[in-house]
């Protein structure tokens, strides 16, 4: 039988915590969450995208497409941090190879039906947007900080723990949803939509 796949979103958030996001990075390389699609957040990359456009006012959708590059380019940092690491636009054929690929979602500026092009979707409606075409079972978001107890996605998204998107593309996907904070693992699950620890 096939281990399940899990695509697991490494927040930007956590460069602040150098020690934990090269543990993160090793363990996922060595498999301790079996065969995983890794989603890199933007960080300050997409920082600097958003801090720009409020300067200069540049629409939405050029705007997606910048933060799209960050996550690439997050992408890439995290394959020279984590050599096992693969950076790839095609996930599946990665796993099929047998290697632990990082999602670069440049593909996605050409633009995509399912997904609006604004500050509504983040790196977190991105990665349940891929485990939902990968047929994850699983999709862990690792984040910088703990959710509140008993909360689901709606909830999750008006505290901005997680992007205003979340609660649609979570209403489409399947499987579990995983919030990891620095004090441990919150399962989330579409309906109902509740947390438990």
């Amino acid at each position: 039988m096939r281990p399940s796949l899990s695509v697991v979103k490494v927040g930007g958030s956590l460069v602040a915590d150098r020690a934990r996001l090269f543990r993160l990075l090793g363990a996922l390389a060595d498999g301790a969450e079996g065969p995983v699609v890794i989603v890199p957040g933007g960080g300050a990359l997409a920082e600097a995208v958003r801090a720009t456009q409020n300067a200069l006012a540049f629409p939405d959708p050029l705007a997606h497409r910048l933060a799209l590059d960050a996550m690439a380019g997050m992408a890439r940092i995290f394959a020279a941090l984590e050599p096992r690491l693969t950076v790839t636009e095609d996930p599946a054929a990665s796993l099929a190879a047998g290697r632990v690929p990082v999602w670069d979602p440049s593909a996605l500026k050409a633009g995509h039906k399912e997904i609006p092009e604004s500050w509504d979707v983040t790196s977190d409606s991105l990665a349940l947007w891929l485990a939902t075409r990968l047929g994850a079972e699983t999709c862990l978001l690792v984040k910088s900080a703990d959710p509140a107890p008993g909360v689901g996605p709606a909830e999750l998204a008006r505290a901005g723990l997680v992007d205003a998107a979340l609660p649609d593309f979570a209403a489409r996907f399947p499987g579990r949803i995983v919030l990891r904070g620095p004090r441990g693992d919150r399962t989330c699950r579409d309906a109902p939509a509740e947390c438990a620890a």
